[in-house]
């Protein structure tokens, strides 16, 4: 995840140098006053979201499939921990004691 992370971060300063390339040359106009930083970082995310879709599919699939690994994992081992509770619960009430309470 923190590879895809960092790739999608680069695709972004990449378009972040091309949008202050172009507003640095007037083909894009300036925002208003202060607020130019703004405006280029703004367009910056709006073209780097597109191309880091398209471009970086591979890396998103694989960092997907990692998680849902890690997910399932969890998942199983909550299962296991639940079902060794039933069975402590279990064994108590058949031996004829009172359920701890935890």
């Amino acid at each position: 995840m923190l590879r895809y992370t960092l790739m999608r971060l680069g695709v972004f300063a990449g378009c972040f140098v091309v949008v202050w390339g172009l507003v640095y040359t007037g083909i894009v106009p300036r925002g208003f006053g202060a607020s130019n930083g703004i405006w280029m970082v703004l367009l910056a995310l709006v073209l780097s979201a597109p191309i880091s879709f398209v471009v970086l599919r591979s890396e998103r699939d694989r960092a997907s499939a990692q998680v849902v690994a890690r997910v399932d994992r969890m998942k199983a081992n909550m299962e296991a921990n639940a079902s060794q509770e039933d069975e402590a619960d279990d064994a108590a009430r058949a031996q004829g004691q009172a359920p701890q309470a935890s």
